[in-house]
């Protein structure tokens, strides 16, 4: 299987976009990696590391879009980006699969305009895994979308449900809604609208959930638009880094605080562990035709080895088939309710 890793893509690219291409090659067998990007560049650090060389190959790109850069002039002005270079692969048949730390922004917009959606797909959406004191929750849409209808929503939820369940393995994934109350009535007139059309789904649909609960573990999956979204994700990776440095500060602090740290230190390394983003690899444009997945800008080259095994994972399952069986599904239902209300 053939996965294009951007790898002129994030802060610490090509470093360790390079590195974790050549930890992933060795860690599977069957997977090999297109470095996207500057090949002279790439090629000199190869060429400082050992690895399967028949597994690892160069795409040359000229261009590379930096973090701050406005999306449209991006997309008119830098036609041999890393980033088109590599959703091109994708389009072609040439990679199975595209991973890139680099701009969301344009990762997202060229990713729609060169594959386009999932028949039935009204929009893409990005699905993030959180930890929670049970396990894994997604979170979708974590930022594609800022404006969105109650249809979207619905989507969202049918698509979120269908990675929970195909590819983090979770039996009936429980499904909520983001809101400001338990209760069916709370909430502005789009969550209200939602609640309405996911209660009448087959979803594990079990209503709203509070901000303050996502991460008791409750729930599989929690459904908001994009705005929403990214704030919820990006308050939750601010929150855990801060807790963190709080906790080792009043450790410190402590007369016996040396004695308490090393006490405590396999807890708090594993507690560092199970809020890392590495750990989760990338978040998957669902929606798309195609596999895209967006890793955190500030990628370690464990995380760029972790989002190329979850595209692996996204590419052999042929994910896409299943959001198409799942809004086919949806859409019988539809026809059903609509029947019965008819008659």
């Amino acid at each position: 299987m053939r996965i294009a890793l951007d790898a002129m893509g994030g802060d610490n690219a090509p470093y360790v976009t390079v590195e974790g291409a050549i930890e992933t090659v060795k860690d599977i067998k069957d997977i090999e990696v297109i470095l996207v990007g500057n090949e002279e560049v790439l090629q000199d650090l190869l060429s400082k590391n050992s690895y399967p060389k028949n597994r690892i190959v160069i795409k040359h790109a000229s261009q590379q879009i930096a973090m701050d850069e406005d999306i449209s002039v991006a997309l008119r002005r830098k036609k041999d980006s890393s980033i088109r270079r590599g959703i091109e692969l994708v389009k072609k048949g040439e990679a199975h699969a595209f991973v890139s730390a680099g701009h969301s922004g344009v990762v997202m917009a060229t990713a729609l305009i060169m594959l386009g959606t999932i028949k039935g797909v009204k929009r893409p959406a990005i699905a993030a895994t959180m930890p929670t004191l049970k396990g894994r929750v997604v979170l979708i849409d974590a930022g594609a979308n800022v404006d969105t209808s109650a249809e979207h929503l619905l989507q969202f939820a049918i698509m979120g449900s269908a990675f929970s369940e195909s590819i983090l393995g979770v039996s009936s994934p429980k499904v909520a809604l983001l809101s400001i109350g338990e209760e069916d009535t709370k909430g502005n007139e789009l969550t209200k609208e939602t609640f309405g059309l996911l209660k009448n789904t087959s979803l594990n649909f079990i209503g709203n959930i509070e901000g303050k609960d996502i991460f008791k573990g409750d729930v599989d999956v929690v459904v908001c638009d994009g705005f929403i979204g990214n704030i919820v994700l990006k308050v939750s990776e601010g929150l855990a880094d801060v807790i963190l440095k709080m906790l080792k500060r009043e450790i410190a602090e402590i007369v016996t605080g040396r004695i308490a740290y090393l006490l405590m230190k396999p807890a708090i390394k594993n507690f560092k562990r199970k809020t890392d983003y590495a750990e989760y690899g990338g978040a998957p444009l669902l929606g798309i035709k195609g596999t895209c997945l967006i890793s955190h800008g500030r990628s370690s080259s464990k995380a760029i080895r972790n989002a190329l095994k979850l595209a692996y994972k996204f590419a052999g399952r042929n994910f896409n088939s299943i959001i198409s069986e799942s809004l086919a599904k949806y859409n019988s239902e539809s026809d059903s309710v609509l029947s019965e209300i008819m008659i």
